[in-house]
């Protein structure tokens, strides 16, 4: 088989900071081209807001997957899938048009609505969760509710942009708290706590087995691709995480520095912590992923980087030149409210200043050792049973991979 006509498959992660995609061969198991596109959450003056219109995904993940496709035999592609940004409520109307802004998983503005669910369902519900979202559109934007006909996440509407189809799985409607994850469906009783229609408004569920559809000829056209071309049902960011770090075996955990800081790894069976710290997931396997999320990671650090105007490489180099403990600065990363723990309301504070220690490696450094506590902190939440070990193998990916290196040393 020549290289012109080995298959092809596309990958696209959605997520809050950009999309990226890239394309990848099979038989030479090897990542062979690759594409992004970088965007923002929108301003807001509204404390705890954090939102952005499903439109400017479909926008950057087009862009991106247009940008790796460039190199490569597009006639070769034959399936894609996608990763999304987890937790994040979708409105859609009963003709298919978004409503309002999407909010995300980093939204706190629902925290009295997480409040009373969490007293109704007596489980610790974080405001990240899709369920608190949806309830606070019920409670402060009546009209917009009333037009609500389909409920869907990040990664369900870009395959319904691709396909033309509502669908959902098992992995990422695990987040929205309104899953019943130990058998894998939705749990009614908790949709019917928020309104008695929302039932009929959660799309149907698929298997990770099973193929969303094809592409819309509109969608094949923009892309080049054939209109054969296979989506696959994909899963929420951190399922397809485990997924491309190898953890489907019990033992693997992965560490995922991102925009959050993720602590993950593969059950053969579900894992319920009713204090909320470990979030309940379903894998993109037909597995179970209990995993354990801070929302403060890179953002913190980023806030650091951009305040002095320092690129990656220049920062990180200064802040290895630093020690640990960062001569006593401590910096509390809470700078958008905290889920893990659940702090909503709380906020970033820096300790310990002395003279001459606003430099920027250090308050970096700082930073960096702040996000990362803050994750381990949550490590005997996350080891709720005898299956896992944190002596197991640990697989880290990161967004900034200048700082790569640097967090591995602070976390390993």
């Amino acid at each position: 088989m020549s290289a012109l006509t080995t298959p092809l498959f596309l990958g696209l992660d959605v997520g809050t900071q950009g999309c990226k995609a890239i394309v990848y061969n099979a038989k030479e198991n090897k990542v062979v081209s690759r594409g992004s596109y970088s965007y923002e959450i929108l301003k807001s003056d509204v404390p705890g807001r954090a939102e952005q219109h499903p439109s400017l995904w479909i926008e950057g993940g087009v862009a991106a997957l247009n940008e790796a496709l460039k190199t490569v035999d597009r006639k070769s592609v034959k399936a894609l899938s996608i990763s999304g940004q987890q937790h994040g409520f979708v409105p859609v109307d009963k003709s298919g048009q978004v409503i309002r802004n999407a909010k995300l998983w980093c939204d706190v503005e629902s925290v009295k609505e997480a409040e009373d669910l969490s007293k109704q369902w007596d489980w610790t519900l974080v405001p990240g969760f899709t369920a608190s979202k949806i309830l606070w559109l019920k409670n402060n934007e009546p009209e917009n509710f009333s037009k609500l006909a389909k409920v869907l996440l990040p990664h369900d509407y870009f395959n319904y942009y691709l396909t033309g189809r509502y669908c959902m799985e098992a992995g990422d409607a695990s987040g929205t708290g309104l899953f019943d994850t130990a058998k894998r469906t939705y749990d009614s009783q908790r949709l019917g706590s928020i309104d008695s229609s929302l039932e009929d408004k959660f799309p149907q569920l698929i298997g990770p087995n099973e193929v969303v559809g094809t592409l819309r000829a509109e969608v094949a056209q923009e892309l080049g691709l054939a209109g054969d071309v296979q989506v696959a049902p994909g899963s929420g960011d951190n399922q397809m995480s485990a997924l491309g770090a190898g953890a489907v075996h019990e033992g693997t955990w992965v560490m995922s520095l991102g925009t959050s800081g993720t602590l993950f790894g593969l059950s053969t069976k579900p894992v319920l912590d009713p204090s909320g710290a470990v979030s309940p997931f379903c894998d993109a396997t037909g597995s179970w992923l209990p995993l354990l999320c801070t929302m403060n990671c890179t953002t913190v650090t980023e806030e650091v980087r951009k305040s002095f105007g320092l690129d990656h490489e220049t920062i990180t180099a200064l802040a290895e030149k630093e020690p640990a403990g960062s001569h006593g600065v401590n910096f509390l990363p809470y700078i958008t409210g905290e889920r893990t723990p659940n702090w909503p309301h709380s906020s970033g504070v820096i300790t310990g200043l002395r003279p001459g220690n606003m430099r920027p490696g250090l308050l970096y450094r700082a930073a960096m050792e702040g996000a990362t506590f803050s994750l381990l902190a949550g490590t005997p939440q996350a080891t709720l049973t005898p299956t896992y070990s944190l002596t197991q193998p640990c697989t880290h990916s990161a967004t900034q991979p200048t700082t790569h290196s640097l967090s591995c040393r602070l976390t390993c």
